[in-house]
């Protein structure tokens, strides 16, 4: 892993900084009454950011009258635009890209306190610290700059808990108590409207059975492998002239999209690239059901209501898994061959290709009525 020259002399300038700061930090001495200004940030991947929104509008629900402000990553965070939860977004642009814009836009918004659900690091909690708030709260904590933070490491320690509810966790410190698990995603208007266009010209109509193939993940150990779902894909419509496979992911991704298409055949359609981000909830919505591995499709698809049968093998259910309508999603999910996982480090991803295509549609059966 490559690490950036300026990481070592941000520690020990953080060091030096924390060094001088003579206010109390720690969560005893924590006022809620006096909260005007928090910052929410999730600011890696779009899965990420979605499994930090309940915990975002617990945050909303305990200081109704605060502004809140969501630092989202700016490559997708035109999702959560409409989110009802923040005021605003500050963008993170990617490691040390505009990091001294951002602290100057953080210092002129004076936050009181900052919630760090989701950031990469190392710059995540330094900017935290920069910003000028008091209280910054992190999970899971940031090993080198565990001393900027105001919570400790035992106040967040039980690993059996889901994402969502970890996130729920850190919340609660600062006096957030929800039950609501729900993950918030709105769809826009216009993305309707989109979506019914693109539909019309590839001729889908009312009576057609949309099942969606989710063919792209952040690393190669969570992507089912290509022939798998062209394999699929022959055997729904097969068993079902109604069914037309739409498949998804990212622009960069419409290359791997299209070779599965082509090997599908004549009713199999990519959105890749087609479909812009922020309609893609749109999209997802009216799916019958999607297939997905534990990327950010997954929960977009959980969010909007639509049945997903994720695929597990890497990474684990009880994690970042459905938790909540249990009764309308599907996961398949094996161990993993190899322990430890090196994750998108594997020169060999071949995981994922335990999962056969055979127990896959005999989950998917039920979709097609």
């Amino acid at each position: 892993m490559r690490i950036h020259p300026i990481d070592g002399l941000l520690l020990l300038f953080m060091k030096l900084l924390k060094s001088l700061d003579r206010r109390d930090t720690s969560l005893a001495h924590f006022d809620p009454d006096k909260v005007k200004n928090i910052l929410v940030v999730s600011s890696t991947a779009i899965g990420d950011t979605l499994l930090s929104t309940p915990a975002i509008r617990a945050v909303r629900e305990r200081y109704p009258g605060a502004t809140i402000t969501g630092h989202f990553n700016v490559k997708n965070m035109e999702l959560f635009e409409n989110n009802p939860h923040i005021d605003g977004i500050v963008p993170y642009y990617g490691g040390y890209k505009k990091f001294l814009k951002t602290v100057r836009e953080f210092r002129r918004r004076k936050f009181d306190l900052v919630l760090i659900f989701h950031g990469n690091e190392p710059q995540a909690t330094p900017m935290a610290y920069l910003s000028g708030a008091r209280f910054i709260l992190k999970f899971p904590k940031s090993r080198e700059f565990s001393f900027l933070l105001s919570n400790t490491e035992e106040q967040l320690a039980d690993a059996s808990l889901h994402v969502i509810e970890k996130r729920l966790k850190l919340a609660e410190l600062v006096g957030c108590r929800t039950s609501a698990k729900e993950m918030v995603l709105l769809e826009r208007e216009e993305g309707n409207a989109f979506v019914t266009q693109f539909l019309h010209e590839h001729g889908v109509n009312a009576e057609d059975l949309l099942i969606g193939f989710q063919a792209g993940a952040s690393t190669a150990g969570r992507r089912w492998p290509s022939r798998r779902f062209m394999q699929l894909g022959k055997m729904l419509i097969a068993a079902s002239p109604q069914v037309r496979v739409i498949i998804t992911g990212s622009p960069e991704e419409y290359a791997l999209c299209r070779e599965i298409a082509d090997g599908i055949g004549e009713k199999s359609m990519v959105t890749a690239g087609i479909i812009p981000l922020k309609y893609v909830p749109s999209l997802v919505r009216r799916l019958r059901a999607l297939l997905t591995g534990d990327t950010g499709i997954l929960h977009m698809a959980i969010a909007v209501g639509t049945p997903v049968i994720a695929l597990f093998v890497p990474s684990t259910p009880k994690d970042t898994g459905p938790l909540y309508d249990l009764d309308k999603h599907v996961v398949v999910h094996k161990e993993m061959p190899c322990n430890p996982c090196v994750s998108k480090y594997c020169g060999d991803p071949y995981c994922m290709d335990l999962i056969t295509v055979d127990e896959v549609f005999g989950e998917m059966r039920r979709f097609l009525s």
